[in-house]
C-alpha cells in the first residue's frame, strides 16, 4: 500500500505551494491514477513521494519512507518522463547498466527487453526511439528490480492508440499481480477507462478521492456516440424533435462524421435515424469519452421500411507486446462500407481479464550486496558510449603526430617528446584526454541522471565515489600507457632505435607520467561532482598549469629554497621500523615528483575537491 499523508510542497518566490495538504492512498492489486489539469501539482506530488522535492509530509511504501528502504529500486519502479539516458547508448546497454546500479542479472536486461517488445531494438540508440519505443524502455527500467509499486508521470503523454492499450494492459497485469500502480494524466476519460481509483487534484489540493465507478458516474458526462455519413442532417433532426418535446439534447459534432449526443440515448437516436432514413455506422453508449460499449446496433437501410441487421462481435483481452485487437464489427462493416479505425475500450468501472506476463521470475527477496556493484556500474557507464574511445583515439592521434614534430629537433629532451607535451599546451594531450574522461564520470550523470528510474537523484555514496576514482585512475593509466609505448614506437620508427634509446631513470619519469595522467582525471572527475557540470570538471583540469602551478612555483623555485637531500635518511630516524637502504632511492624519487610545481598543484587542487566533495555530496542522504 502506498500511503500520501500531508504532503506539502515549499513555496517559491511568494507564490502558494504547488501541493497543499495532499492525502490520499493507493491500494495494491489496482491502478490509481493521480488526475488534475496542466499545473495542478501532479509531478511535484510524485517528486514529494520520492523525496526529491523538499516540503513537508511522508509519503509510506508498505508502511515506511523511501529512506528507510535499503533497496528502493526492488520496491519502487519509477518513470518521470523520458529514458534519463544518454542518447548515444543502447538500449540494452542502458538496462545492463542499471541493473548493475539496482544489484539485479545483467540477464534481466534481456529478459525486460523482451517483456516490453524491444528485444528487436535492443542495440538501437536511444536519442533515435520514438516516443513509443522510449515509453517502453521506460517501463523496463521502472520494473528491472521487480518493484511492488510503480510510480509513473504522464506515461501515455503522445502515444498511439496502440502504444495506450499495451501500456495500461501492462500496467493492469502488474496490479493483478498484487502490485501497486499510481500514475498521473490530465485526462479524465483515460483515468475512467483505464483506473480502478481516481484521485483528483486541483492547484495542490485534494478535491475528489473515488473509485472508478462512482467517478465516471459523478464528473463525467454521459452521451451517445453516433457515426454516420449524414452527420450534419441526424444533428438538424435530433435537434428539431428535442426543441419539438421541450428536452435538454445538445448535439457535437466531431470529425464530420462523427456526432456526440447529451441528454438521449441509444434508444431514441436510433429510433429518429431509422424514421428518416439515416445511416448509421456507429451508435454506442459513451461516458464522456471513456470509449464506447459495445451495444447491438441497429443499422436501418437507406429505404425506409427496411428491417434492421444487429451485427457484434466480442473483443479478445491483448496482452503485453500484441497488436491491438480490432474494433468491434459493425453494420457499416458488414455491409462494406468505409470505416474510420476505432479503438475498443472496456465499460468504465469493469476490470479487464488478467494479462499473462511473460518473463523471469520474480528476483529473490535479499537483494546482491557486494562491493563490486558500483564498479560494474561505472564500467558499464563509461564503456557504453562511444565518447570514452573517442577521446582516446584522439589523444593518441595527436600525442602521436607532436611527438613526431616535437622529435625533429634533437635538442627536445625525450621525455617531453614521448608526452607530446610542447610548451604552447597546458598539459600534454594525454593528461587532457584523461582530465575529460574524469569530468564526464560525474558530468553526464547530471545531465543524464539514468538513476532517475530507480531514486530519482545521483547517489553520492562513499562506494560510487571510490568506484569511480578506481575507473578514472585505470583509465587514465591505460591511456597514458599507451600513448607513452605509441610515441616511443613512432620516434624509434621515424627517427631510428639508435637515436632515441630507452633512459636509465624511466621508473621515476613513468611515475611522473603516470601521477600527472591520475591527477587531471581526478581533478576533473572531483570538480565535475561539486559543481555537477562537466565543464566545471575541465576547467579545474585546466586550472592546474595555468594558475595553481605558476603560484606554487614562485612558492618553491628561488634561490632560499633548500634541497629534500637527505630525506630518507631522516625518516629512518623517525620511524618505527627500518626499511632496506635500496628503498631510499624510490622514496626520494617519490619526493622529487611531488615537489614539482605542478605535481604540487596537482595534489593541493585534489585535497580542496575531496573535502568539497565531502561536504557538498555525502551530506545528502541518497543510497547506493
Amino acid at each position: 500500500m502506498l500511503q500520501a499523508i500531508g504532503l506539502t510542497s515549499t513555496p517559491r518566490r511568494d507564490r502558494p505551494p504547488a501541493v497543499d495538504d495532499l492525502t490520499f492512498e493507493a491500494q495494491p492489486g489496482s491502478v490509481t491514477a493521480l488526475l488534475g489539469a496542466t499545473g495542478s501539482g501532479k509531478t511535484t506530488a510524485l517528486r514529494m513521494m520520492l523525496e526529491l522535492e523538499p516540503g513537508r509530509g511522508v509519503t509510506y511504501f508498505r508502511g515506511r519512507p523511501l529512506h528507510r528502504i535499503t533497496h528502493p529500486a526492488r520496491e519502487v519502479g519509477v518513470l518521470l518522463g523520458a529514458v534519463p539516458g544518454h542518447p548515444a547508448r543502447t538500449a540494452r546497454g542502458q538496462l545492463r547498466m542499471l541493473c548493475a546500479a539496482a544489484g539485479v542479472p545483467a540477464s534481466r536486461a534481456d529478459d525486460m527487453l523482451d517483456i516490453v517488445g524491444l528485444a528487436g531494438l535492443r542495440d538501437q540508440r536511444l536519442g533515435t526511439l520514438s516516443v513509443g519505443m522510449d515509453r517502453r524502455l521506460g517501463i523496463a527500467s521502472a520494473l528491472l528490480g521487480d518493484p511492488h509499486t510503480l510510480l509513473l508521470d504522464e506515461p501515455a503523454a503522445g502515444l498511439s492508440p496502440r502504444e495506450n492499450s499495451w501500456l495500461h494492459g501492462l500496467l493492469r497485469a502488474h496490479a493483478d499481480h498484487g502490485g501497486t500502480v499510481l500514475y498521473t494524466t490530465d485526462d479524465p476519460k483515460q483515468a475512467a477507462r483505464h483506473a480502478d481509483h481516481v484521485v483528483t487534484i486541483s492547484e495542490g489540493r485534494l478535491v475528489a478521492d473515488q473509485d472508478a465507478a462512482a467517478f465516471a458516474r459523478t464528473r463525467l458526462r454521459p452521451r451517445v456516440a453516433v457515426r454516420t455519413p449524414h452527420a450534419a442532417r441526424l444533428a438538424a433532426v435530433v435537434t428539431r424533435e428535442a426543441r419539438a418535446a421541450q428536452r435538454s439534447v445538445e448535439v457535437v459534432t466531431e470529425d464530420g462524421n462523427r456526432l456526440c449526443v447529451y441528454g438521449s440515448d441509444c434508444a431514441e437516436i436510433g429510433e429518429t435515424a431509422f424514421r428518416h432514413g439515416v445511416l448509421l455506422h456507429q451508435l454506442a453508449d459513451e461516458i464522456g469519452d471513456t470509449g464506447p460499449t459495445p451495444t447491438p446496433l441497429t443499422a436501418p437501410a437507406p429505404a425506409p421500411g427496411s428491417a434492421p441487421t444487429p451485427v457484434t462481435a466480442p473483443t479478445p483481452a491483448l496482452a503485453p507486446g500484441s497488436a491491438p485487437a480490432a474494433a468491434p464489427v459493425t453494420a457499416a462493416q458488414a455491409t462494406g462500407a468505409p470505416v474510420p479505425a476505432q479503438e475498443s475500450r472496456p465499460a468504465p468501472g469493469s476490470r479487464p481479464e488478467p494479462l499473462p506476463e511473460p518473463g523471469p521470475a520474480p528476483l529473490p527477496r535479499k537483494p546482491l550486496r557486494s562491493p563490486l556493484r558500483p564498479l560494474r556500474y561505472e564500467l558499464h557507464r563509461m564503456l557504453g558510449v562511444p565518447t570514452t574511445h573517442m577521446i582516446a583515439v584522439a589523444a593518441l592521434a595527436t600525442s602521436l603526430a607532436l611527438a613526431v614534430f616535437l622529435g625533429r629537433s634533437g635538442s627536445t629532451p625525450l621525455p617531453t617528446a614521448l608526452a607530446a607535451w610542447p610548451g604552447l599546451l597546458p598539459l600534454p594531450p594525454a593528461a587532457l584526454g584523461a582530465g575529460l574522461l574524469g569530468a564526464l564520470s560525474f558530468g553526464d550523470e547530471y545531465r543524464y541522471p539514468a538513476h532517475s528510474s530507480g531514486r530519482g537523484t545521483v547517489p553520492r555514496r562513499l562506494g560510487l565515489l571510490l568506484a569511480k576514482l578506481t575507473v578514472t585512475a585505470v583509465a587514465a593509466l591505460l591511456l597514458a600507457l599507451l600513448v607513452a609505448a605509441v610515441d616511443l614506437g613512432a620516434l624509434r620508427l621515424v627517427y631510428g632505435g639508435d637515436v632515441i634509446p630507452v633512459p636509465r631513470n624511466w621508473p621515476s619519469m613513468c611515475a611522473s607520467w603516470a601521477g600527472l595522467s591520475v591527477g587531471c582525471a581526478w581533478a576533473g572527475l572531483l570538480a565535475a561532482g561539486v559543481f555537477r557540470a562537466t565543464a566545471a570538471g575541465v576547467a579545474a583540469v585546466l586550472a592546474v598549469p595555468v594558475v595553481i602551478a605558476p603560484l606554487v612555483q614562485t612558492a618553491v623555485v628561488g634561490p632560499s629554497v633548500r634541497s629534500i637531500a637527505g630525506l630518507p635518511s631522516r625518516l629512518r630516524e623517525l620511524a618505527w621500523a627500518q626499511w632496506p637502504h635500496e628503498s631510499d632511492r624510490w622514496l626520494l624519487a617519490v619526493a622529487r615528483v611531488v615537489a614539482q610545481p605542478v605535481a604540487t598543484a596537482l595534489v593541493l587542487s585534489l585535497t580542496a575537491l575531496v573535502c568539497a566533495y565531502l561536504f557538498t555530496g555525502l551530506r545528502r542522504r541518497a543510497r547506493w
